[in-house]
């Protein structure tokens, strides 16, 4: 099952798993939309890349309103942008826990919240969150970072509820660690060859994408056979 003719959207797509969906959406035949706070990584005729900040809710909606007035629906969303901050609670500037759910949460959504009365109406429509593992089980050092994903598993579980009857799908990404530039607030681990390829999960996530209509991943755990090396 191709996604020839289905439009997407991408948050975070400059880099990591978000570019790496970006480029198998294009390959699959969607039509791709990303959204990224940096410079755009690259381009294809088939990729349009839109500057905005997931916190900013005003900003994101004009680029939804942009991209359905433009395409006519939305089929597919990734809620992949996201950040981490490493620090002991007590020592976790305020500033960067409000980032963390302004970004992780607030973020996530936003774009469900955009990208649904358009799917609900059409009668289909995907949504994939990105999580991660420490959204299953909490990390030392990573507590704010771990209370963002619970939240996000515990919103995509029950949204994805809210709307199987209408026919948009929902599901929850638990990435363990992936080699990505995530790790640049952490002193002590460095992205390394043996964690997940970006290309990996953007690959699972495909697979999920162009399942059958009546067939749903609801989470995706994914974890490095041997993280250590």
């Amino acid at each position: 099952m191709n996604l020839k003719g289905k439009i997407a959207i991408v948050t975070g797509s400059n880099k990591g798993i978000g570019e790496a969906c970006v480029k198998q959406l294009i390959e699959a035949g969607a039509t791709v939309h990303g959204i990224c706070r940096s410079g755009c990584s690259f381009s294809h005729e088939n990729y349009t890349c839109h500057h905005g900040d997931v916190r900013d809710y005003e900003g994101i909606k004009a680029i939804f309103e942009k991209v359905i007035d433009a395409q006519g629906s939305i089929d597919i969303l990734i809620n992949n942008a996201g950040l981490g901050y490493f620090s002991y609670c007590e020592d976790l500037h305020i500033d960067k826990w409000q980032e963390l759910f302004d970004t992780n949460v607030n973020g996530v959504f936003y774009g469900c919240k955009l990208a649904l009365p358009g799917m609900k109406k059409q009668g289909n429509g995907h949504i994939i969150n990105i999580a991660s593992i420490a959204g299953l089980e909490g990390y030392q050092q990573v507590s704010a970072y771990c209370a963002t994903k619970f939240a996000v598993r515990g919103f995509s579980e029950a949204l994805y509820k809210e709307v199987r009857e209408s026919g948009v799908k929902v599901t929850c990404v638990y990435p363990g660690s992936v080699k990505t530039d995530f790790f640049r607030h952490s002193e002590s681990i460095d992205a390394h060859d043996n964690m997940l390829m970006p290309e990996d999960v953007a690959a699972q996530i495909l697979f999920a994408l162009q399942t059958p209509d009546n067939f749903h991943n609801v989470n995706i755990e994914i974890r490095p056979l041997k993280p250590r090396g």
